[in-house]
């Protein structure tokens, strides 16, 4: 095999190389830090290396495993690997390195994975770019002066310039759906309840995130996520049963779906970028072409409802994260060492009743019934995953929940603001102008997918996202592996790539 080649296989193309003998997972491991060194200096996706100890995990891969002996890389926020700094993204984490593996890393790790390095990460993966002042900012490889989105956004970079095939993530609010539709990858968020969280968390951002992977393929996701699904012990909730694998599911076609469709933004007002609009109706088009029914309709969400409980929910998360934090530090947080925009959303987590909280998230319930009511009537609920193409470096340093939140956090509870409608829809319509629907889906608990289907006049990804009922992550998948083969993504290549 030539090298040159590297970037023409998925993740399990390399493998079945590897079962083969026509390539060592040695000189993998070789071409894919070559790849790295080569491109992450333009595009700072890497921001810790592990080769040594990635080569002398060679000699300890378990067999058997679905990838075994691929390149991989996993994101810095969360999964506790043995002996290797975990930052979390922010600088009060600088000199963390946990004493275990956490579950999700051991069943990387039994899948076969050699872990290379880790990527870059939003501050405690708050918000949906990539530029922490501990690591700086991660550049989108299909334009660097563009953000390629967060929390995931390390991973997203790295996989979108050939680097690895495919990298771990995590979704608690579109994390990596966002960076799967900035960098013409897939990002599948499995239904809530599939995945591991332990040993130290068990229903992280209050059952809204969901770990996984960004690959450059549909099947590399599914094989992915059937070897981490299962619950740990402990879990709080319980997995919804599936009818096959999902592996299986990509490969066979779907039966006739009916799809609802829209081009409305979920969480706030307004509408979307002419380019979102262009490939949502292009795919419709194709889904039409290949015999599903498509219906343009959407459930009718209290938007103030869904804004107010998942910014409560993300305020309350990152006031407790800073306070177990620092019980695993053994120390104060200062101040200084967290970014503004984290210490601001603490306090103001810290600022609103317990009762408050609970009414928000009875009404978060009750937005989740009447989705999963809607889609009694569908098969699968379609709509552009962001509000366009990827946005400049700084847009949520400058347009984002902080900056509006923070001359109020000292101030008000955001219990007190519901009582302003208008102030509640002002803040959706700036907060959530970029990631204008992701969120919902982590609301609910629905297995949700960003598929590269569209590239906008400038050459720019802009993914298309498509939700099931929940527990049918299998047809999702049928219809992710059917759009793949109907639509092929595999030869867009970003201009910053490692083959170059």
């Amino acid at each position: 095999m030539s090298f040159k080649e590297y970037a023409d296989y998925d993740a399990l193309g390399l493998a079945e190389l590897i079962n083969k003998g026509e390539v060592t997972p040695k000189e993998l491991l070789a071409e894919a830090i070559k790849r790295r060194d080569r491109v992450n200096p333009k595009i700072n996706a890497v921001i810790r290396n592990m080769d040594e100890q990635a080569f002398a995990n060679l000699d300890h891969l378990p067999k058997g495993g679905p990838f075994y002996g691929v390149p991989f890389l996993l994101k810095d926020f969360c999964a506790a690997y043995k002996g290797v700094p975990l930052t979390n993204g922010s600088r009060a984490f600088k000199d963390y390195i946990p004493d275990y593996d956490c579950e999700l890393v051991k069943r990387f790790k039994a899948a076969g994975l050699v872990t290379f390095g880790k990527t870059n990460t939003p501050e405690f993966a708050i918000v949906g770019a990539t530029e922490p002042s501990l690591h700086g900012k991660t550049c989108n490889p299909w334009n660097l002066e563009r953000t390629a989105g967060g929390s995931s956004g390390g991973s997203g970079a790295a996989v979108a310039a050939g680097i690895v095939p495919m990298a771990s993530g995590g979704d608690g609010g579109g994390s990596l759906r966002i960076p799967a539709a900035c960098g013409g990858l897939v990002g599948f968020k499995t239904t809530r309840g599939r995945i591991p969280h332990g040993p130290d968390h068990g229903d992280p951002w209050y059952g809204q995130v969901q770990d996984g992977v960004v690959s450059r393929s549909v099947r590399d996701s599914a094989a992915m996520l059937d070897a981490l699904r299962g619950v740990d012990l402990g879990a709080p909730y319980a997995e919804p049963p599936l009818q096959q694998s999902l592996l299986s599911a990509c490969r066979q076609a779907p039966k006739k779906l009916r799809i609802a469709f829209s081009e409305a933004p979920l969480m706030r007002g307004g509408s979307l970028h002419p380019e979102a609009i262009k490939g949502l109706r292009d795919s419709v088009k194709l889904l039409e072409e290949l015999g599903h029914e498509l219906v343009e309709d959407a459930p009718v969400f209290n938007t103030n409802h869904l804004v107010e409980g998942y910014l409560m929910r993300i305020a309350t998360s990152v006031g407790g994260e800073i306070t177990l934090s620092e019980a695993t530090l053994g120390r104060k947080i200062k101040h200084a060492e967290l970014e503004p925009e984290t210490w601001m959303l603490a306090q103001l987590g810290r600022s609103f009743s317990a009762a408050d909280f609970d009414v928000a998230h009875r009404r978060l319930y009750t937005q989740s019934r009447l989705f999963e009511r809607f889609m009694q009537n569908y098969d699968v609920f379609l709509t552009p995953t962001l509000s366009g193409p990827a946005v400049e470096h700084g847009y949520f340093k400058s347009k984002g929940i902080e900056k509006l939140l923070s001359p109020i956090a000292s101030r008000f509870a955001l219990g007190k603001l519901s009582a302003n409608s208008s102030t509640l829809q002002r803040l959706a319509n700036q907060a959530f102008e970029w990631v204008s629907s992701t969120m919902v889906f982590n609301i609910t608990g629905n297995p949700s997918v960003s598929l590269p289907l569209h590239w906008s006049s400038d050459r720019l990804p802009v993914g298309m996202m498509f939700t099931g009922r929940f527990g049918e992550d299998d047809t999702l998948f049928s219809l992710a592996g059917q759009l793949e083969q109907a639509k092929p993504w595999w030869q867009q290549r970003a201009p910053v790539f490692a083959d170059e």
